[in-house]
């Protein structure tokens, strides 16, 4: 059931990709579509990109995506329902990263195609990992992302033949979130691995995340963007109260933190750099639900906690 979903942005404030000419109506098409790779490939700007609005929050910090965040979009007569996972946790095995892992897992089980990220010309052991974790049966694009990036396209080719002696893709494309046209490419070619059917969501319908994780997921990213790696990626945000007033929202959230010095770092000298974080947040949200927002932010040490299985499903992870 959507709790409050996200709806279609005003033309104005959408990201590249978002204002496409819809394409002549055919028969209905849905389907399902898991963005997986490992961490930091891409995965949420992809996500943000063709969904046409930010729903998933990102940083340079890796493990910032740690629930599996459903986006939707409807173009002409086909609605993708595209599901955006953590990065596949490989170097610590605590009770938080075997729920990341689970989700990743769990995403990829039962969906009609899988969109499988890497960086445009790179591939290691950490993709690799991923990669092996895929089904059989369930068709697999490879999307070489961050083509903004290479400065030589023609080493692309034989890297693109090293990927094709590693998988049996169903197809390659090259491609950068940020480019609207590489954006409109893409939704034709996933279009044609899903099948004929009703839509699940209502055409206007962005997300089936509800506006309480919205507003913890904004946060933690605020958190992760103005911390940089000095805070450890275990900590998290908890949503105390959201009351709705009218277009009014009223939040109180804690910011949950493994040690006393981590307490330091998100608090700063004089609360400023909590300040911030908490400005920069209730911006975005403003920005996101075309509202005024009241967040008051607390911070708290709860040693262990990514390591507690209680805890982290207390937590809402899964």
């Amino acid at each position: 059931m959507l709790a409050r979903a996200l709806r279609k942005p005003v033309p104005d404030t959408e990201p590249a990709g978002a204002s496409m000419p819809e394409p002549a109506a055919g028969p209905k098409r849905c389907g399902f579509v898991a963005i997986v790779g490992k961490p930091n490939v891409g995965k949420s700007t992809l996500l943000n990109a063709l969904v046409g609005q930010k729903i998933s929050i990102t940083s340079r910090k890796a493990q910032t995506t740690r629930h599996r965040i459903t986006g939707v979009r409807t173009v002409g007569a086909t609605q993708f329902v595209f599901v955006d996972t953590p990065g596949f946790q490989t170097r610590h095995g605590n009770a938080l990263n075997r729920s990341l892992n689970k989700a990743v897992l769990g995403a990829v089980s039962d969906v009609d195609v899988i969109v499988f990220v890497v960086e445009a010309g790179h591939f290691n052991l950490a993709d690799a990992k991923v990669l092996a974790l895929l089904p059989a049966g369930i068709p697999v694009i490879l999307v070489a992302n961050k083509l903004d990036m290479v400065h030589r396209r023609g080493e692309l080719a034989p890297w693109l033949r090293s990927m094709q002696e590693r998988h049996p893709f169903a197809e390659y494309v090259p491609m950068s979130a940020k480019n609207a046209k590489d954006i409109q490419r893409f939704y034709a070619i996933v279009e044609k691995y899903l099948p004929e059917q009703d839509w699940m969501y209502d055409p206007d319908e962005l997300t089936d995340r509800s506006e309480r994780f919205m507003a913890a997921e904004m946060v933690r990213e605020k958190l992760f963007r103005l911390t940089g790696d000095e805070l450890p990626y275990t900590s998290t945000v908890v949503i105390d109260r959201f009351e709705e007033e009218g277009k009014l929202r009223r939040i109180a959230a804690t910011i949950v933190v493994e040690r006393e010095s981590h307490k330091g770092m998100v608090i700063g000298e004089k609360g400023e750099k909590l300040k911030r974080i908490g400005t920069e947040a209730r911006q975005e949200l403003e920005k996101l639900w075309d509202g005024k927002v009241f967040l008051e932010l607390w911070v708290k040490v709860r040693s262990g906690w990514a390591d507690d299985e209680a805890r982290v499903r207390s937590f809402g992870y899964e």
